[in-house]
């Protein structure tokens, strides 16, 4: 290529990551507005990630027609096309983010009025808390190419696990002491589910950060700690 041409797809990389910059602040801004809507029983603000979460998908289809564009145009090879085909891996991760944050809102307009179990906002809000400095950390490390950075946070996945399970049990404790907890405490497992599907889309994102990086697939299984599937469930008195 000349260097006008290659000056030229520079910049078209460029463009590409600023979009899926804004892409990555704004599914950020979601999980977190999801999430304190829940612990607050807040519905305008539940309605504003519903709203927002359009936004995210016009970025994501943008990201893609562009890199698909790209492909056709430059037809890039090694690093340049690890570049473009990380960020349309990167984009379907947070479009499904955003996704999951519309999940959780969706939830609190159906918890409208429903009975709020109690002692449940600090596990929910430590699991929230933790997933978005998940999400925050590997966004930057794709910022910076960072593969050993987004390495840790793809070690910490379990974490988010074993607060999800704690969650689990403790919600269906609630629901077999007193029936009137089964309807919101059924809502808040889904919300619950939503928040740990958000930490492994982090993780995703930092998977695609390791090839972006080394060229390589990574191939080792993830440290999971979610025990949900094997609790027994039982309401019998």
């Amino acid at each position: 290529m000349t260097e006008h041409t290659v000056k030229q797809f520079d910049e078209e990389l460029n463009s590409l990551s600023e979009s899926l910059a804004e892409m990555g602040g704004l599914a950020e801004k979601l999980v977190a507005d999801a999430v304190q809507s829940l612990l607050d029983r807040d519905l305008q603000r539940a309605q504003g990630v519903i709203s927002s979460d359009r936004t995210v998908d016009r970025l994501q289809q943008y990201i893609e027609e562009r890199a698909v564009l790209l492909i056709a145009k430059r037809q890039p090879m090694a690093v340049d096309l690890r570049e473009i085909v990380a960020a349309l891996r990167v984009s379907n991760d947070l479009e499904r983010i955003g996704d999951l944050a519309k999940n959780i809102a969706k939830r609190v307009l159906a918890l409208e009025g429903q009975l709020r179990p109690p002692k449940l906002a600090g596990g929910v809000d430590h699991m929230g808390e933790l997933v978005l400095s998940q999400l925050k950390e590997v966004l930057d490390s794709y910022a910076r190419h960072d593969a050993v950075r987004a390495m840790e946070v793809w070690k910490r996945d379990g974490d988010i696990d074993a607060i999800y399970t704690s969650l689990f049990r403790e919600l269906l404790t609630y629901m077999m002491e007193d029936p009137r907890n089964i309807g919101p405490c059924t809502h808040l497992l889904f919300c619950a589910k939503n928040i740990e599907r958000i930490g492994d889309h982090a993780t995703n994102i930092a998977e695609t950060i390791h090839y972006l990086v080394t060229g390589e697939a990574l191939m080792d299984e993830r440290p999971k700690q979610d025990l949900t599937s094997s609790t027994p469930i039982s309401f019998s008195t």
